[in-house]
């Protein structure tokens, strides 16, 4: 019997006109019992962003099973490279918590499904650390929330204006979000990348 899976999730992206590679990444990969998020984004443009950015997702990769602190902290392999900024999240079964950390501005938001303000607000924003993954690592300090199904989270690179997280429809899909977040919130001068996960806490689901 395979593990009903953790999360639904859906990811939107669009090069920088002109462009052929976008230097905007991600990686969702199953780890155990529990799902790595990640959302990579090279800095700059072009082939030189992009080659920093499969670097650093292959090295996410490569240490999935470590915790985001650890995990962040293994990206060595972009030393020599344009460096990457990123966030990540781990989303916990047993515990039914999820684990962020973000190095950089790659922006993220939870938000709570079932619409009860948690800690006085019906979403939670991930405070990410100024820094560059290769060269400039912070003082890092991973934030654990506990999770319920319906739970939305969403990463978005600095192609994607601020407010995208402002009139999403609850009952969309993770991938309609997304595409609507790209479609409305893309800047057009910059790679850009929208990635949402939907946990759904393990249950079974029809698909």
């Amino acid at each position: 019997m395979s593990t009903p899976r953790l999360i639904d999730w859906g990811v939107a992206t669009l090069a920088l006109p002109g462009e052929v590679q976008s230097g905007d990444l991600h990686l969702v990969k199953p780890v155990g019992t529990g799902v790595l998020v990640a959302v990579v984004d090279g800095l700059g443009h072009g082939a030189e962003a992009a080659t920093a950015a499969r670097t650093a997702v292959a090295a996410l990769e490569r240490h999935a099973t470590e915790s985001p602190l650890p995990l962040i902290e293994r990206c060595r392999a972009l030393k020599g490279t344009r460096g990457v900024v990123m966030s990540v999240a781990m989303f916990a079964r047993p515990e039914r918590s999820m684990t962020w950390l973000g190095v950089g501005n790659v922006e993220g938001l939870l938000l709570y499904g079932d619409g009860v303000a948690r800690s006085g607000s019906p979403r939670a924003s991930l405070v990410t650390r100024g820094g560059i993954v290769g060269s400039e690592l912070p003082r890092l300090h991973p934030v654990v929330l506990p999770i319920t199904p319906g739970d939305t989270l969403i990463f978005a690179t600095d192609g994607i204006r601020e407010g995208f997280g402002e009139g999403l429809p609850p009952e969309a899909t993770p991938q309609q979000l997304a595409d609507q977040i790209l479609a409305r919130h893309g800047k057009g001068t910059d790679d850009a990348l929208v990635l949402v996960a939907r946990y759904v806490g393990g249950a079974a689901t029809k698909g």
